[in-house]
């Protein structure tokens, strides 16, 4: 595999994990009664947005087609989601599957930055972007750790 794709094949995979994200956070936005948590998950449903939107513009600047769906893990955990909110605190519930879903991108992030093959362009996006990243991963973890104690 060549740089190009490579580098492709990686930002794909942070655009899969955005976008469950963003699907996730705007499904919770929804299904939970209190407002002022319901408009956090939808301003980080929004920078989710905003990710896979750039991204795919580096995506298609390096030559490859941006992915245009999430993942099966990402699936598997919005339906776990719903389940746990459902069987117990609903809006508790959400929370740790969106803060887990945050250590997620939080991780391919990383790992796109170290990986030798990200091209310079790319790397310089993915840099652009983790703070973003780290922003919403440390405000679902101090929500969760808050609504834990």
């Amino acid at each position: 595999m060549n740089t190009e794709s490579k580098t492709a094949h990686n930002l794909n995979d942070l655009i899969e994990i955005a976008r469950d994200g963003q699907e996730f956070y705007t499904e919770a936005a929804g299904k939970v009664e209190d407002a002022e948590l319901a408009a956090l998950f939808t301003r980080i449903a929004g920078v989710k947005n905003e990710i896979v939107r750039s991204l795919s513009a580096t995506v298609v600047a390096a030559g490859g087609k941006p992915a245009d769906h999430g993942t099966l893990v990402g699936s598997m955990q919005q339906f776990y989601g719903k389940v746990r909110a459902t069987l117990g605190d609903k809006q508790y519930g959400y929370v740790a599957e969106l803060e887990e879903s945050e250590d997620r991108l939080l991780k391919a992030f990383k790992d796109t930055l170290t990986d030798a093959d990200t091209s310079p362009a790319a790397r310089q996006e993915v840099q652009r972007l983790l703070p973003q990243v780290q922003e919403c991963h440390a405000v679902m973890r101090d929500r969760k750790h808050a609504m834990k104690h």
